[in-house]
């Protein structure tokens, strides 16, 4: 618990979280919107997309945002996962999660790579199929599909 304090403490540092007067005059605070993105490529991927993520919630403030990720996506959630620089994922993770990014992992996609649902981050949910889930969050929840 504590770690998890200091590592979400440091990251939001480390993000630059814009004021609560930048956010409620932002482009698109307070409308709604709801996005799914979809990670399935691997660490490269889950760089772009952790940039993505950010531009977004600075941009449009309060949107529902879901991080589907299966297949090689499922990487940068593995605990001790990081980038080609050496930089761990947690603490970027852990802030996006902090600020309502939700972060949904594959069920078949850890079966297939062998990894236990015990070495992902705290802040990753187990889905039966990314798959269904992405089609789920569109079809029934009205999600924007993004695959960064």
């Amino acid at each position: 618990m504590r770690r998890s304090f200091f590592r979400v403490t440091a990251a939001l540092a480390a993000l630059g979280v814009a004021g609560k007067a930048a956010a409620q005059s932002a482009p698109g605070a307070g409308k709604g919107y709801k996005v799914v993105y979809q990670l399935s490529e691997g660490i490269d991927q889950a760089v772009r997309a952790i940039g993505n993520l950010r531009n977004h919630l600075n941009g449009a403030p309060g949107t529902k945002i879901v991080v589907v990720a299966l297949g090689h996506g499922i990487d940068f959630l593995v605990e001790g996962a990081k980038d080609a620089q050496g930089r761990p994922f947690d603490a970027p993770v852990a802030a996006l999660a902090s600020m309502g990014v939700e972060f949904r992992v594959c069920h078949n996609s850890l079966m297939a790579f062998k990894v236990p649902e015990d070495k992902l981050l705290l802040e990753a949910k187990v889905v039966p199929a990314g798959v269904v889930e992405i089609t789920r969050l569109q079809q029934e929840e009205g999600f924007a599909y993004i695959k960064p």
